[in-house]
């Protein structure tokens, strides 16, 4: 399953054997326990979960990673174990100029969201980008059957290296130099490797706490990304916290988008990305997505699972709109194409 970025599964980017290198008030209504979304913007309250969408008996530490990304000084203070590698210019030149060719060959819509943004934005995105893209060729790339739970481990060895400034190749160079000028944490990339091993182990969801989950894990993440580098308006009267809570959403509900949207590519090697809780209060099983017959209990299920990714759309707004006005219109851009997706 794809990660937020809508990375489709085109060919490996150079992986070997030994070497990688490559939120009215609550919800209106339910039907049969599925929530469904209210027409107009509001602060939903999902079954399971906070306000702020995050599932109650999970800990996600999501508050610790805005407070670090949100001060600086937090994370200069990791800074005497960090050592910031002099790349020369052309070198990193080079480095960002693959990362936006990839950028621009799997994810061309994206890429023109990414046109948008300012030199440095667009370079940094990219980047992350490419990074997000490795990550989930290893479990769903060409070579995805040779790889287990060891090439995960060394991949996040990788990640600390990056950060710790010892990219192994010209693309971990980039995300290097990147988290370097962008108070970045840790946590959001290792999430993300995480939700990989929930990919290689994880094949059904019993409910939607855990798909919401593994939404986090994998696309969640990416908004958490995002945001120190598509920056807050100074002039916002939102908190750091709710910002970071609208790119969450806004990860949360592309995913969503995507499993809706890829049922059948998943059935085909065995996934089923659909709370086996809802299926069956529709009268379905696994049985009949396999079968891929579309019934009048499979249209009423898919029109709740549809209203549920727009309410993540919805939660996604307010944040969008505090982000920098450098940003915000690349990303109102990429919500709205999102959010059509699911018409």
């Amino acid at each position: 399953m794809c990660s937020t970025f809508s990375i489709a599964a085109n060919p490996c980017i150079g992986v070997s054997n030994d070497k990688i290198m490559c939120q009215k008030t609550t919800v209106a209504a339910t039907r049969a326990g599925v929530t469904i979304a209210p027409r107009q913007r509001s602060s939903h309250i999902f079954p399971g979960l906070s306000r702020q969408g995050i599932p109650q008996s999970t800990a996600l530490h999501v508050s610790e990673i805005v407070e670090r990304q949100s001060q600086d000084n937090s994370l200069a203070m990791e800074d005497a174990c960090r050592s910031k590698p002099q790349f020369h210019p052309m070198f990193l030149e080079e480095a960002y100029e693959r990362c936006r060719n990839i950028c621009a060959e799997y994810a061309k819509t994206f890429y023109l969201g990414t046109l948008l943004m300012t030199e440095e934005r667009q370079k940094a995105i990219w980047a992350i980008y490419v990074w997000c893209r490795r990550t989930d060729e290893l479990v769903d790339g060409p070579n995805a059957t040779y790889m287990g739970s060891v090439v995960l481990d060394r991949w996040e060895e990788r990640l600390q290296d990056i950060f710790y400034g010892r990219p192994y190749d010209m693309l971990d160079a980039a995300l290097t130099d990147t988290v370097f000028k962008f108070p970045l944490d840790i946590k959001p990339f290792r999430d993300m490797i995480e939700g990989m091993r929930m990919d290689t182990r994880k094949f059904r969801y019993e409910d939607f706490q855990e798909l919401y989950l593994y939404c986090y894990y994998v696309a969640g993440t990416v908004g958490l990304m995002s945001v120190p580098v598509m920056g807050i308006a100074p002039d916002s009267s939102s908190s750091a916290q709710s910002i970071y809570n609208g790119a969450l959403n806004l990860g949360v509900g592309n995913q969503l988008t995507n499993i809706l949207r890829d049922v059948g590519e998943d059935a085909s090697r065995g996934r089923v990305y659909l709370p086996q809780d809802e299926l069956a209060q529709f009268g379905l099983c696994d049985k009949d997505v396999f079968a891929r017959k579309v019934t009048d209990n499979w249209r009423e299920f898919m029109k709740e699972q549809i209203k549920r990714a727009r309410t993540f759309f919805n939660m996604a707004e307010e944040g969008a709109s505090q982000l920098d006005k450098d940003s915000r219109w690349p990303r109102f851009w990429m919500l709205l194409r999102k959010m059509t997706m699911t018409t």
